[in-house]
């Protein structure tokens, strides 16, 4: 079997195994490598020091895994439908979670199907060392699916698919097998600014070009302390993450949904209210996300996330009464003080007898969102 009849069926077992497309990358990826070393330069990457200490890895992959040769990369979609991207949009007192954390983690199903992959490999007889990447090490992923053509980082820094947009997984196998890697394909971007117009809270500083400290994915996952106030109202009641700048972006509207189960909403995640959910336990944020990627925020985070977004809901004396109550039950300094905030923010309205919540920008364009995978 030559190189390129072997690259062949490793992408008939990638389908196979459930993977929408998969391409085969080079190891050299070094300008993405001297992009990356820019952007820590500029220290865009806030509390997460992790980025900055272990750069060297992302441009060795040798030291990840001896001998490598090649980088097989996938992607898998991940937003069931329908999504219901619009109708948490329109609703000021709904919690938006970020599509890709609706279900289970996708860490561990990734890497279990990219070992498949690997052991489907080694069943043709090939003597083949590998080692999956799926988020878990210092790997820079779009680069190397960027590389293996499965489409370009766009101004939003998300990778981008022409047939299939950004809602999708990546993930990779280091390989020392020697592969022909694949043709990379054109940045389609062109003169659209949609990701950067729109983002909450101007974190695409540039094109190609984000701040982690302004991002709300960052903010409401990275963060461990205090959110900056002036950017609190900005983000809305986003309280895990951020979809704006894909909710916007064109190639989304081609998107497809996915059919993995796992991926699928639990515990009404698609739909809840903030209250009901600022309402739960330690003990039921810690039961009922067992399995999901929002656990790892921890209880004192999903509070302070959720204080800010009821901050910045519509004055109610529900909700007035539920951060009191709240307030006197938590023993957080941290969440106390995001607590205090939103009552200055509901007290406020309530006194003036005028909201003054700042609406969502992408109300007004909700029926352009995500097209289709927004019907039943």
């Amino acid at each position: 079997m030559d190189s390129q009849q072997l690259t062949a069926k490793i992408k008939d077992f990638a389908e196979q195994l459930g993977f929408q497309q998969c391409g085969i990358a080079p190891t050299n990826i070094q300008s993405h490598v001297e992009r990356y070393k820019t952007w820590v330069s500029q220290n865009y990457f806030g509390d997460m020091q992790y980025m900055k200490d272990r750069v060297s890895l992302r441009e060795s992959p040798d030291e990840l895994m001896p001998n490598t040769l090649s980088v097989i990369s996938v992607r898998l979609n991940y937003v069931p439908k329908p999504a219901k991207f619009a109708h948490v949009l329109a609703d000021p007192n709904q919690a938006i979670v970020s599509r890709y954390a609706l279900g289970r983690d996708y860490h561990k199903l990734m890497r279990k199907k990219l070992a498949e992959l690997g052991k489907k490999i080694q069943s043709l007889g090939i003597a083949i060392n590998y080692r999956a990447f799926v988020d878990s090490a210092p790997v820079l992923e779009r680069g190397y699916a960027e590389q293996a053509g499965l489409g370009w980082i766009g101004k939003n820094t998300m990778l981008l698919n022409k047939d299939a947009g950004s809602f999708f997984f990546l993930g990779e196998l280091f390989t020392d097998l020697p592969l022909q890697p694949d043709r990379t394909t054109e940045n389609l971007c062109g003169s659209c600014n949609s990701c950067i117009r729109m983002c909450p809270t101007g974190a695409i500083i540039d094109e190609y070009t984000l701040d982690a400290r302004k991002c709300i994915s960052y903010l409401t996952i990275e963060h461990f302390g205090s959110i900056p106030e002036s950017l609190r109202p900005l983000m809305g009641n986003r309280i895990y993450g951020c979809d704006d700048c894909q909710l916007v972006c064109p190639f989304n509207r081609q998107a497809s949904a996915t059919d993995q189960q796992d991926f699928f909403p639990r515990h009404r995640l698609d739909r809840a209210g903030l209250l009901e959910l600022f309402a739960w336990t330690e003990k039921e944020f810690f039961d009922r996300l067992a399995g999901s990627p929002i656990r790892r925020i921890g209880y004192e985070r999903w509070l302070r996330n959720i204080a800010i977004a009821l901050g910045n809901a519509p004055v109610s004396p529900s909700i007035i009464a539920a951060l009191e109550d709240k307030q006197h039950l938590t023993t957080s300094a941290l969440v106390k003080e995001h607590i205090e905030w939103a009552l200055k923010q509901q007290r406020s309205k309530l006194s003036s007898s005028n909201d003054v919540s700042l609406p969502n920008k992408l109300i007004r364009t909700t029926e352009k969102i995500v097209g289709h995978l927004d019907q039943d």
